[in-house]
């Protein structure tokens, strides 16, 4: 005989609070009822949009790398950032420019590390965030790590991880993702779910109706948000996070968004996804969604959208001039970060380094 015991509740829950046309449908969390926090947060994606613009125009003329515009999805990253407490850590995928922007990362710091320079990498800010990370999935394993620390220390902060939905295929989703739960440790997984990883489509890469309840079968939370709706996105995370400091163990979130771009630079998407497609999600993304609803509440006006983008266009100039006058770095300093005391054979790789580069710059 066989008997099919339900174990476990499998409802996945989803908060949604502004729609796709800016109107309230849902109950607004207390934070809201604060117009300039609102503001902040719709600054901060303005600022997000315009710095990608012109980084993939650096790109396109030869004065940046390869890069990862985050168009569409500047709700995720801002409102993850905006949950978080000053002493909580943020390891990001190579797509969270909001989040970091937030988190006191500047501009030109992130134009520096695009740009192939790891100083871009030594934030002035929040120094124990992690930079951005390339490979796919390797960031869930150091979260959980970090994560363990903090536990051990008996510290009330927790980890913030962002990945793509491509990366809940990685081995090192899920390894992390274990641990963290059986381990009960103070760390958020936020899963922004563009729907492509690059040319591969969600549903292709996994036969689970959600990537949420991936939670389930380690034993955590798992949520669903709308990714486009920064409110939302602000209002779960922060809900995820005081558990997390509370001892309450680690959660996942799903943001459901669109990936509005290129994968990066190197990519055209237009051979692999259909124009209606992305025509139909220009309508939902979460800028114009968080500017109709200021601009309904009255709190928003058409000479502030103005004096915004001027003052947004300035400040991503100045930090365009800066990187670009950035002297570049001297060869030997690839050594400078290995050890504490460098080995004696990497000294003396190091000083033959620094000769090949003196006798080069003299012929």
């Amino acid at each position: 005989m066989t008997d099919h015991r339900s174990l476990h509740n499998l409802e996945i829950g989803f908060t949604g609070i502004l729609g796709a046309d800016g109107k309230p449908i849902g109950e607004l969390p207390e934070f809201a009822s604060n117009h300039k926090q609102l503001i902040a947060l719709y600054r901060a994606m303005v600022l997000t949009r315009r710095l990608d613009e012109q980084a993939v125009a650096l790109q396109r003329t030869g004065r940046l790398g390869t890069y990862a515009s985050s168009l569409g999805q500047e709700a995720v990253g801002v409102g993850v950032a905006a949950a978080m407490n000053n002493n909580d850590v943020l390891l990001p995928s190579f797509r969270e420019q909001g989040a970091q922007l937030v988190r006191g990362v500047t501009m030109v710091e992130i134009l520096r590390y695009w740009g192939g320079d790891e100083r871009g990498s030594c934030f002035e800010g929040p120094k124990e965030d992690f930079p951005a990370a390339i490979p796919v999935g390797s960031q869930f394993p150091h979260a959980t790590g970090v994560a363990l620390a903090m536990k051990l220390r008996n510290e009330a902060r927790a980890a913030v991880v962002v990945g793509g939905d491509g990366s809940t295929s990685k081995g090192d989703f899920y390894e992390a993702l274990n641990l963290a739960g059986v381990w009960q440790l103070p760390v958020v997984f936020v899963i922004s779910n563009n729907q492509w990883a690059i040319s591969v489509s969600r549903k292709k890469q996994t036969a689970a109706k959600t990537l949420a309840q991936k939670a389930l079968a380690v034993g955590i939370a798992g949520e669903q948000v709308d990714g486009n709706d920064v409110i939302a996105v602000r209002f779960v995370v922060e809900r995820a996070l005081e558990r997390a400091r509370a001892g309450q163990g680690p959660s996942l979130i799903e943001a459901l968004t669109y990936r509005l771009s290129d994968h990066t630079t190197a990519d055209d998407a237009t051979r692999y996804r259909p124009d209606e497609e992305v025509s139909a999600r220009w309508k939902k993304e979460p800028v114009s969604r968080l500017r109709t609803y200021l601009t309904d509440l009255g709190a928003w006006t058409g000479k502030d959208e103005e004096t915004l983008l001027n003052e947004s266009t300035v400040q991503v100039e100045e930090a365009v001039t800066a990187y670009l006058a950035t002297p570049l770095p001297q060869a030997g300093e690839m050594f400078d970060h290995l050890f504490e005391s460098l080995p004696s054979d990497l000294e003396n790789q190091r000083k033959q380094v620094e000769e090949l580069s003196r006798e080069k710059t003299d012929a």
